[in-house]
């Protein structure tokens, strides 16, 4: 469904980079159909060299011929970008947004633009292991939705919503949550190494027993709570250790950090388009 679409890059960080990868390695598309922009003349010759993409510092030119235009820029780069595209981009065109808490709103105005897909992506996209949830206007059609599927199936998981609002609650959990599990494990290891480990043994110990828990969840198909009590004996060292996170509250713990990540996220949607109508 994507051959011979063309597809602009608007910043090719990171994650512009991770899309890029998934896209070629998957053999979804081929390097002559992308473009890259990006201000950034030594990424520029990175990209070009290792995948073999169309690059140019110029965002007119990168979506002169796009049929799909990814912006992949920092929220604070989109004043300036905004101005460079308004009412370029082709109206058929469609336009996949991962800029953090810039709401369609914003990006309608901004680009004179309705076929907006915004999406929500975490880092281990790329590694192809992401979780993306996003959302669509009315304006774009089933072959575009299909398009966007591809896309982001291209760093992992995705999951389409009907509500914008849905945007934000995914940031709390999956948006943000790569950052609250890295904690766990920095705490994790940390523990090991004050009992006796090197550092690097307790790490291979918490980041397999973590790996293999999840893949023990996803293969099992059970509970949670299910699988805990499993590992949790009568009287026995688990119970312990869970009786101490309990009686510190993890489980509000957790869920106040998420809730905070989220009630960040609509803050930093209403600012940007505050901004947008000043």
């Amino acid at each position: 469904m994507l051959k011979q679409v063309h597809i602009a890059f608007i910043g090719s960080g990171v994650m512009g980079e991770a899309m890029i990868k998934g896209l070629l390695s998957m053999g979804l598309t081929q390097p002559n159909c992308i473009t890259a922009s990006d201000p950034w003349l030594e990424r520029l010759d990175y990209l070009t060299n290792k995948y073999g993409v169309n690059v140019t510092p110029d965002n007119v030119a990168a979506v002169r011929e796009a049929n799909i235009v990814v912006l992949s820029i920092k929220p604070q780069s989109l004043p300036k970008v905004g101005r460079d595209l308004h009412s370029t981009i082709h109206a058929d065109a469609l336009v996949l947004s991962i800029i953090a808490g810039t709401r369609i709103s914003t990006l309608q105005n901004k680009l004179f633009h309705d076929r907006i897909v915004r999406a929500m992506p975490n880092t281990p996209g790329q590694l192809g292991k992401g979780m993306t949830v996003w959302t669509a206007t009315s304006h774009v059609n089933e072959d575009q939705l299909k398009q966007t599927g591809a896309i982001l199936g291209a760093m992992g998981e995705h999951l389409q919503v009907e509500e914008e609002s849905f945007l934000d609650m995914a940031t709390g959990l999956s948006g943000s949550g790569p950052g609250f599990v890295l904690l766990l494990i920095e705490a994790m290891i940390d523990a090991g190494v004050h009992m006796g480990f090197s550092r690097r043994e307790a790490e291979t110990l918490v980041l397999q027993t973590i790996e293999g828990t999840v893949a023990l969840m996803r293969a099992s198909g059970k509970h949670s709570a299910e699988l805990k009590n499993q590992v949790t004996s009568p009287g026995g060292t688990t119970a312990a250790g869970l009786y101490e996170l309990e009686k510190a509250s993890i489980r509000a713990i957790i869920a106040d950090a998420i809730f905070a990540a989220y009630r960040r996220s609509q803050e930093l949607g209403a600012l940007s388009e505050q901004k947008d109508n000043s």
